[in-house]
């Protein structure tokens, strides 16, 4: 009996991939083109006014995340499936098919041809298991910055508290949302930050994160 190229159990369909990675790596196509969408509200942070923040000035436009930039970019999510879809066409003996208009419809269209590759895929071709392992590697790498996982004991870490002191000094300790809660509450300085201000404080994090790199 083989073994599944992903996860190296026995593959009861004698093919490249066992039946749950197969299934699993069709969700994984799935999900990438409302992953790409959801990645345009991570794009660049928003420059909303933060709480517990000196009034002095304000921060300074960020950049554009490089990151987030290079996912959505011609050789972010859509590269990889296009280099993916013309690498099947050419071990099938098919031509690699033209690709105009928008990254989204791109990225649609070579979902839905390498979904239709793969019953080929995981019962001939050999390189399955790196196609899997990519494609999945890919979607978690998205998912990790528009749905970040939650730790059930400690919260999610959103950052360090941005909240300015009366000597004007950053209080910087960390911040966590905590399992089933809407307001981040600093438990150095006791600062609360509910859901109209996240935005704002996200700002100020990243702000405040560039600031102590060029330091």
């Amino acid at each position: 009996m083989d073994l599944c190229q992903l996860c190296d159990q026995p593959d009861t369909i004698s093919g490249m991939l066992c039946s749950a990675c197969t299934k699993s790596t069709l969700r994984h196509l799935a999900a990438l083109p409302a992953l790409y969408e959801e990645l345009g509200a991570h794009l660049a942070p928003s420059m909303a006014a933060g709480h517990g923040r000196s009034s002095k000035g304000g921060p300074a436009p960020l950049p554009v995340r490089e990151h987030v930039l290079d996912l959505r970019a011609a050789g972010g999510i859509v590269g990889v499936l296009e280099d993916w879809e013309a690498a099947v066409r050419a071990e099938r003996g098919m031509t690699r098919p033209v690709t105009p208009g928008r990254v989204a419809q791109r990225i649609t269209r070579a979902v839905r041809a390498l979904t239709g590759h793969m019953p080929w895929i995981v019962r001939e071709w050999s390189q399955a298991g790196e196609f899997a392992t990519e494609i999945r590697a890919l979607t978690r790498n998205v998912q990790t910055i528009v749905a970040p996982a939650v730790d059930q004991v400690r919260g999610t870490r959103v950052g360090t508290c941005p909240a300015v002191h009366e000597d004007e000094t950053i209080c910087g300790a960390v911040l966590r949302l905590g399992h089933g809660e809407r307001v981040v509450t600093c438990s150095w300085c006791g600062i609360t930050y509910p859901p109209a201000m996240w935005a704002g404080l996200k700002t100020l994090i990243d702000a405040d994160a560039d600031a102590r790199a060029a330091a």
